[in-house]
């Protein structure tokens, strides 16, 4: 028998699935909903919301509108420093997304250009999502699709803008990134081609310390080697060349992206004095 407050939370949520078909997972990371019962209902605009720093969204035969709130899942003062990244699917159409703050609205993605599935970042401070079904005559054709990942990098909103600056990390961050990113390791740059919009450097890794996700595969037990990618802007001007690197970044939609580099000797300097003043924010096998 449901006690009277877990139905009070729970009539909400029904009133809001007779109006879309809806489906939530129990800590909120996807979405999926379905335009065809809230076609009578067009003026309505369903509030949506996940916390989780990854996951999915899926709208199909949008109509209407629906305002997607993005947030961690713990209250921080380090959460005012987030940005939201999406990944509209190749299929994905039929709406256009805008970022709403405080009614405001900005064009983020047109619904011709999602099929390209090009990322779109920006600060968690700028507002929610507000996706817009554009009208049309057949809605049984169009879907809605992206992932979303909430990321905390020194590059922020702008990683996968054409301006992102390609300042070197401080002391600190660099420090700081050996122990917080989602990998690192020691290699050299065997080959840099550009990409329409991004770097694509593939790297030769003699040590790999961590990566969150698989992007570095190994060349067998005895070899001792790892290949990969790591993606970065055009005008960070990479190139390839002699001396080794200590790697560092985060692992976006699968993709590894390029935080702190430096060259391994200025890292072992720096880490070397940070060791002796007692300020290493962890501690790195340098052997």
């Amino acid at each position: 028998m449901l006690t009277p407050m877990l139905a009070s939370l729970l009539v909400p949520l029904l009133l809001l699935c007779r109006i879309s078909f809806c489906q939530y997972s129990s800590d909120q990371c996807s979405w999926k909903g379905s335009g065809l019962t809230h076609e009578g209902h067009a003026r309505d605009v369903e509030q949506v919301y996940l916390r989780c720093s990854q996951g999915s969204l899926e709208w199909l035969y949008p109509t209407g509108a629906i305002i997607v709130n993005l947030r961690p899942n713990t209250a921080s003062p380090a959460a005012a420093r987030l940005s939201v990244c999406i990944k509209p699917s190749a299929e994905s159409s039929g709406t256009n997304v805008y970022l709403d703050r405080n009614g405001k609205l900005r064009l983020l993605l047109r619904d011709q250009d999602q099929a390209q599935g090009k990322v779109q970042c920006f600060s968690i401070q700028e507002g929610a999502l507000f996706i817009e079904a554009v009208p049309h005559m057949d809605i049984s054709r169009r879907i809605t699709a992206f992932q979303y990942e909430l990321v905390n990098d020194r590059l922020g909103p702008e990683a996968h803008s054409v301006g992102a600056p390609c300042q070197p990390c401080s002391d600190t961050e660099m420090l700081l990134a050996v122990c917080t990113n989602d990998f690192v390791a020691r290699g050299s740059i065997k080959m840099v081609e550009m990409e329409e919009e991004h770097s694509s450097v593939t790297v030769e890794l003699r040590r790999l310390y961590r990566q969150k996700t698989q992007v570095f595969l190994s060349g067998g037990v005895r070899a001792r080697r790892w290949t990969g990618h790591i993606k970065m802007p055009r005008q960070c001007g990479v190139k390839s060349g002699e001396g080794e690197f200590l790697f560092t970044g985060t692992v976006r939609f699968g993709e590894a992206w390029m935080g702190c580099a430096p060259r391994y000797k200025d890292f072992l300097r720096l880490y070397a004095e940070a060791q002796q003043q007692g300020t290493n924010p962890c501690h790195v096998d340098t052997d």
